[in-house]
């Protein structure tokens, strides 16, 4: 029986720097994995962690000449090399080599890479813990391994997930992205509770499991954790989850109950300056429905006047800033330091500009105050709000109190009686006095006819009139100042939708309607005249808008309007309204949790396509709902009611026939009347 013969090892030597040189045997020819230079400064920071494969080199009678080649371990050779250039290195220093003699020198390169196993994640993450639990820091790590402190803190996150699903990672049950999900809440038992719940089902995506892990948390970026502030939350003993692995807008409030009492006692307080201020009602939420304010008569403060030194910073921060425009308008690009000072002159303007509002005391001692949170998170007051039951009595003469004339011209209405009769003769006898009520009523009859058929034939005069009825009604509530009936009437929207108040739509409303009440006088009385020193397009702008608060297009199951909803479309394509470019979204909230599994998956098949529909039809209502509005996002899709609507045939003149007249064709301009440019010239008989 022969011995199986035993295996030898090549020999290690250490050989001078000097001595070697590169083999074109090396298979690696592309770039890849750690730079040369970050390799040189691992070597120079821990030596040679690994030999380097050499084979002597022959002469032409195959006698080593002293020299060797390098096959295998041509990258370390340059690092070596680089820190011989910088002088960090003898070019004589020992470097330790396997010397090869068998065999081919491209078996030897290939076999050194091929057979390379590469390093598990996680083993990596374990290696930054191991490091991190002997007292190195995460900058230290990372230092010592040329990535980012980030890098480290993510590999050590990772590190801490529960043991069991670190097992399941490293079984190849859970991928890299699943694993990273789990790290969003640092509770052991809960991520071990969520993996259960999952493993065996569809909904496995990483956005779902984050969803569950942070299920009952409030988003960093809500507004009740911008105005308390995250510091504050974490002071008072709230932990933040935080997503180390995507942006996560400042990350998750666990604790939603400290956060609303951190809330309440924060609206307290900063109400207590209101208070003092002597309102006669305050009402303090984190928010109100919108249309709130529906009903109630606001009040416009006076601004208070900027001071001489305030007014002298304000122009000297205006000379500053078209100095710095001027020096830099021909430039492609303003220097960052510049770009800066631009910003801090603006805001400091603003801060300027934006007065303190001042209010009559009897103003305030029959008004009130609503104090919420803003969308933006900060402190939101609105000052000057009148019940209705707080109204002073309306003063009227007595001629207000008739609510008008009856419309028809032709309708005789005789209510004279004996008494007014023999009451017209005795005045008659008397000389001058006071005229009948019956005699003024004739009169202001033939007064009104006369002002409608005047009134009809100047249409700029009957714009500023229909405008100045309007403005009373939507911005003064007093409907009797005006002899013009035209009564606009604003639905209040807060009850028939939550979330209202934060769409971008509604925020420029209130931005609009906020800067008319303060363009517009304080007294109803003065309206007029300030609407008639206004420009075009200023009555214009507040015509528009005047009329588009009117607007009700909502479909109420108790209130049905067929007709009027149907005007509502061809408004909505005449504008070219889209619903999506506006600014809503197809969220859980807003529809996707409010219809059937089968509406949601037609939705995404219509955006997305079936194969999309496809891999989310197993799931449960809510997990579809999560990822329905994931794949939703940004996609522009609408249900139908939000779509856009076409125009009916027939229906509406648009601007593509040039706005023709409204009596169409038919209406013919007689030979004697001057051709103008109203639409409703007189039509000859």
């Amino acid at each position: 029986m022969t011995k199986s013969q035993k295996i030898r090892l090549s020999a290690s030597r250490d050989i001078p720097f000097n001595k070697l040189v590169l083999s074109q045997s090396n298979v690696r020819r592309v770039k890849a994995g750690v730079s040369i230079e970050e390799l040189a400064e691992d070597i120079a920071r821990r030596t040679l962690l690994s030999s380097i494969t050499v084979r002597p080199m022959l002469d032409e009678n195959g006698a080593e000449t002293g020299m060797f080649e390098i096959p295998a371990g041509g990258r370390r050779y340059r690092a070596l090399e680089l820190l011989v250039k910088q002088k960090r290195l003898n070019r004589t220093a020992p470097v330790p080599c396997i010397v090869r003699t068998d065999g081919l020198a491209e078996e030897d390169s290939l076999a050194e890479n091929v057979q390379r196993a590469p390093l598990h994640p996680l083993d990596q993450f374990r290696a930054f813990q191991a490091m991190r639990e002997k007292g190195k820091s995460e900058e230290e790590i990372a230092a010592a391994f040329f990535v980012s402190a980030n890098v480290v803190k993510q590999r050590l996150k990772l590190a801490a997930v529960a043991p069991s699903l670190l097992d399941a990672y490293a079984e190849e049950e859970m991928t890299l992205d699943q694993l990273m999900a789990f790290t969003v809440n640092p509770d052991h038992e809960r991520q071990e509770q969520v993996w259960e719940t999952i493993k065996r089902t569809y909904a496995k995506q990483p956005y779902e499991i984050r969803r569950m892990l942070t299920e009952g948390a409030v988003r960093a970026s809500d507004r009740r954790a911008q105005f308390v502030g995250l510091d504050a939350y974490e002071a008072a003993g709230g932990v933040i989850l935080r997503d180390l692995f995507q942006s996560d807008d400042g990350g998750w409030l666990q604790d939603a109950s400290l956060l609303a009492k951190l809330v309440d006692e924060k609206l307290e307080t900063e109400t207590q300056a209101i208070r003092a201020e002597g309102w006669k009602w305050i009402e303090i939420g984190a928010d109100f429905p919108y249309g709130h304010t529906y009903g109630l008569r606001r009040i416009i403060g006076e601004p208070e006047p900027m001071s001489d030194e305030e007014t002298a910073s304000l122009e000297a921060l205006k000379a500053e800033y078209d100095r710095l425009e001027d020096e830099y308008a021909g430039a492609e690009e303003v220097p960052e330091e510049i770009d800066i000072r631009l910003g801090e002159i603006e805001t400091a303007m603003e801060a300027l500009q934006e007065r303190p509002v001042r209010f009559e005391p009897d103003e305030i001692a029959m008004a009130g105050v609503f104090v919420s949170i803003g969308h933006d998170g900060r402190l939101r007051v609105e000052r000057g709000y009148v019940r209705p039951e707080d109204e002073p009595p309306v003063e009227t003469n007595g001629q207000d109190e008739a609510d008008g004339i009856d419309a028809s011209a032709d309708e005789e209405v005789d209510h004279t009686t004996a008494a007014e009769t023999s009451e017209e003769t005795e005045e008659e006898e008397d000389g001058l006095k006071p005229l009948s009520d019956r005699l003024v009523m004739e009169l202001t009859a033939h007064r009104t006819l006369a002002l409608r058929d005047t009134l009809a034939n100047d249409p700029q005069t009957a714009f500023l009139a229909a405008l100045h009825a309007m403005t009373l009604r939507l911005f003064y509530h007093y409907p009797l100042d005006s002899c013009v009936e035209i009564t606009p009437h604003s639905s209040s929207l807060g009850t028939q939708a939550s979330g209202l108040a934060d769409t971008a739509y509604a925020l420029n409303i209130d931005a609009r309607t906020e800067r008319w009440l303060t363009a517009l006088p304080k007294a109803p009385e003065d309206l007029w005249e300030a609407l008639v020193g206004f420009d075009s397009d200023s009555r214009e702008a507040l015509f528009a808008h005047c009329v588009a608060m009117t607007v009700n297009a909502v479909h109420e199951p108790y209130n049905r309007r067929p007709r009027a909803l149907a005007h509502a479309d061809v408004l909505a394509a005449a504008l070219g309204l889209d619903m999506a470019a506006a600014g809503w979204t197809p969220t859980g909230e807003s529809y996707l949790a409010r219809v059937t599994k089968a509406r949601i998956l037609e939705a995404v098949r219509e955006a997305k396509g079936d194969e999309a529909a496809d891999r989310i039809a197993g799931l449960k209502k809510p997990d579809m709902v999560a990822a329905a509005e994931e794949l939703l996002s940004a996609s522009g899709w609408l249900p139908e009611v939000l779509r856009m609507p076409g125009l009916p045939e027939g229906e509406a003149q648009s601007a593509e026939n040039g706005g023709e007249t409204a009596m169409g064709d038919s209406a013919v301009i007689a030979d004697d009347e001057p051709v103008t440019g109203n639409a409703f010239a007189t039509a000859a008989e």
